[in-house]
């Protein structure tokens, strides 16, 4: 299984809204990132922020950029700050380092992708991803 194709990464924006609903979460925004950063589908749910499409592209392009899931992230810019700030610097601000930015990985492991979400709790964004992730038949990194 190579790069997300355009039919699992819709696959993946359906099933994590539709986890969303099954868990009574506010309105999400879910964007699917391939191995370099690029778009390959977002959609935003009637009733979500219209600004939600950039804190789920910062969620998911920090996964990615850095090979490193959003829990992992956050993680490291409590510990060090000037870090995650430095990356920041690198990549134009585009880092948002809290859970719901979600690495995807193939299964052999090698990082495919991520998809981030918002609109609710980042854990519970995590949650609706790794579930899209999961029924794409691929495996998700929290």
């Amino acid at each position: 299984m190579g790069e997300i194709t355009l039919a699992k990464a819709r696959r993946i924006v359906r099933q994590a809204l539709a986890k969303g609903r099954e868990m009574g979460l506010k309105p999400l925004s879910v964007v699917v990132l391939d191995a370099g950063g690029h778009i390959k589908a977002f959609e935003r749910e009637d009733g979500a922020a219209p600004g939600r499409f950039a804190i789920a592209q910062g969620k998911a392009y920090g996964a990615v950029m850095l090979g490193m899931a959003g829990t992992a992230q956050m993680a490291r810019a409590e510990a060090q700050g000037y870090f995650m700030a430095a990356v920041n610097g690198a990549y134009q601000g585009q880092v948002i380092p809290v859970p719901g930015g979600v690495l995807v990985r193939n299964g052999h492991g090698a990082i495919v992708g991520a998809v981030g979400v918002t609109g609710d709790t980042s854990d519970n964004d995590a949650i609706a991803a790794s579930a899209g992730i999961e029924a794409s038949g691929y495996t998700p990194e929290i």
